[in-house]
């Protein structure tokens, strides 16, 4: 319930507390069973359904269910023993789903298109935001920087929201999937064996996919440009997460001590140039193999 009200009741950092939803119906799904996690998961539901309305904020409830959902599905991967790229993808491909039938419903209710609903729950979550900022006492130029700042993501999220909704919910599961590790340890519940992820790469094929995208962009189609712009952003970010495992690899081997992990981590988090070259190195390492993974696969074959 915490991370489910952190998103309205706590400015910036509760959108990131939020993304945490998923892991109470992950941890106790993991511990009690499918079964008994689906009966507190909906006993939290209607809790916070209750909570929600009653301080008008009736939207958090379908985010409760869509990422309540999820950490099930997580839970039932974990079961299942699939690997982590499967985990990932299943939890994505799940979330989106959920969420699609949610803006169908919603859209044959209420009248409006389902890009419009998307777009004004966008538009009123940053409305609110600021609104929060307001009454906090911020002062009123800062106040309206922050509003032109809102109207460019806004516009800017226009063109590019398909792409920011599956990384978003990417980053979603992949932060539940890694968070619950050491959660499990501590809590003595079996962790399924993803092997060294920090000899993870992106999928071959992904090459293809790139070239293509690449090559569309160039097409004076304004429709095919917008398709191919989002699916680059998707597939950059999946190489971005590639040149942090071998960031990953790289801690591993020369045994990086925690307290320069974390800086690093920072680093790379708040310099848009870093994402750029991790990316990259996420891409090249299909035929370069920074990490000699093909090559230590070869000499033991």
């Amino acid at each position: 319930m915490f991370f489910s009200m952190a998103s309205i009741l706590i400015p910036v950092v509760g959108s990131f507390i939020s993304l945490l939803i998923p892991l109470p119906f992950l941890f106790y799904s993991s511990k009690l069973g499918l079964q008994q996690g689906m009966i507190i998961g909906l006993i939290s539901l209607f809790i916070v359904s209750m909570t929600s309305t009653l301080i008008g904020y009736p939207h958090i409830i379908i985010q409760c269910i869509e990422f309540g959902l999820l950490g099930l599905i997580i839970s039932e991967a974990f079961r299942r023993k699939y690997s982590f790229g499967i985990t990932i993808l299943g939890g994505i491909l799940t979330t989106i789903c959920t969420a699609s039938v949610i803006l169908i419903a919603m859209a044959a209710y209420t009248g409006n298109g389902p890009i419009d609903l998307i777009l004004d729950y966008f538009q009123n979550d940053l409305n609110q935001a600021i609104h929060l900022y307001e009454n906090s006492g911020m002062e009123q130029e800062q106040i309206t920087e922050l509003q032109q700042f809102s109207q460019m993501f806004v516009d800017l999220f226009k063109k590019i929201f398909p792409s920011f909704i599956i990384v978003w919910t990417g980053i979603v599961v992949w932060i539940n999937v890694i968070i619950s590790r050491p959660l499990f340890a501590r809590k003595g519940i079996r962790y399924p064996n993803f092997g060294s992820l920090d000899r993870w790469q992106a999928p071959e094929f992904l090459v293809w996919g790139l070239i293509v995208s690449g090559f569309a962009l160039f097409l004076p189609v304004s429709g095919i440009k917008w398709a191919a712009a989002n699916a680059l952003i998707v597939m950059g970010v999946i190489y971005f997460f590639g040149g942090l495992s071998i960031v990953l690899f790289l801690f591993n081997k020369y045994h990086i001590p925690s307290w320069a992990r974390v800086g690093i981590y920072i680093l790379l988090s708040i310099q848009v140039v870093f994402w750029l070259v991790l990316a990259l190195a996420g891409l090249f390492d299909q035929w370069i193999d920074l990490r000699k993974i093909h090559y230590q696969e070869n000499e033991t074959n």
